[in-house]
């Protein structure tokens, strides 16, 4: 049998999960290969691009829409497991699973806004017939940019929280700040550190130092951890400071650096993604394209 659509998979993969385990993606590919009966040539077929299999990537993709609906779950890096709601749907013994069922899920509807390009107000279901060919790839460069966020936040909440704060130097460091890695940033996150996890240059000539508070937490970070890291700046006689955490700031917590003398800036967990992938941290280059249009001057004839 030829690779099914992703969207097909998406229920073999959950019954795949529903025995509450935890499961490793590759284990998931061998099980659906063989329920779906793909030949070793048909799973071996690579994309255009040549870097990935058109199987890996489907299944990649259908794992991707269970877990934005919260049907699956990640538990480590490449591992996975089913949740209460994900049960719940094949308790309800489903024909099938596909994006319209995802759609009655919140989570699934944040995500679908969080990839929509601001102020676009164009329903996501408009007939891809209606888009010109720019506006179709410019909606499949932000579904997958989207997705590469949500894998990245996913992939550092597994890390140690040392490896946490050593990345985040990392991130600043390749945002432009303080030169390179060997003399521009340090991580701290040791006892007696005074709440300050890391410190940077602010640039390659050390005119300013800034801090580093990092928080790899699951709950919102509230005002009274915000200013505790304002007292540390204090103590040390700063000025300047991010405060940078894997989940989101309350509102109280944003109202208070607005106010205060040092400059505090917060960096939530769906922002440090994002600039990870603008950065060019965690990340790595999967295809190139370059969009080209007829060069007019070419064709002037004198």
């Amino acid at each position: 049998m030829a690779v099914p659509d992703f969207q097909s998979i998406m229920l073999p993969l959950l019954k795949f999960a529903s025995d509450k385990r935890d499961h490793h993606i590759k284990e998931a590919r061998d099980y659906l290969a063989s329920y779906f009966d793909i030949s070793d040539d048909d799973r071996r077929k690579l994309l255009p691009s040549g870097k990935q299999t058109a199987f890996q990537n489907r299944v990649g993709w259908a794992r991707t829409y269970l877990k934005q609906a919260g049907l699956l779950e990640d538990v480590g890096r490449g591992i996975f497991k089913i949740t209460e709601r994900g049960l719940d749907v094949l308790g309800e013994n489903p024909e099938k699973i596909d994006m319209e069922l995802l759609e009655k899920f919140d989570e699934y509807q944040e995500f679908k806004h969080r990839r929509e390009e601001p102020g676009d107000k164009t329903p996501d279901a408009v007939d891809a017939s209606d888009k010109t060919p720019e506006e179709a790839m410019f909606q499949a460069y932000q579904t997958m940019r989207q997705e590469l966020a949500s894998e990245l936040l996913s992939s550092v909440k597994q890390c140690s929280p040392e490896f946490f704060e050593k990345m985040v130097v990392e991130l600043l460091v390749g945002m432009g700040y303080g030169g390179s890695l060997k003399d521009a940033g340090e991580a701290v996150g040791r006892s007696g550190d005074g709440g300050i996890d890391g410190v940077i240059k602010e640039d390659r000539l050390g005119l300013d130092t800034i801090y580093i508070q990092s928080k790899r937490w699951e709950g919102t970070v509230s005002r009274p951890e915000v200013q505790k890291f304002a007292g540390a700046l204090i103590g040390r006689q700063a000025r300047k400071g991010i405060f940078i955490t894997t989940s989101d700031f309350s509102s109280k917590a944003k109202e208070y650096v607005v106010k205060i003398e040092s400059t505090i800036i917060l960096i939530d967990g769906e922002q440090m993604a994002q600039l990870m992938i603008d950065s060019g941290v965690g990340v790595s280059i999967s295809e190139t394209y370059d969009i080209k249009k007829i060069d007019t001057d070419y064709f002037e004839e004198e």
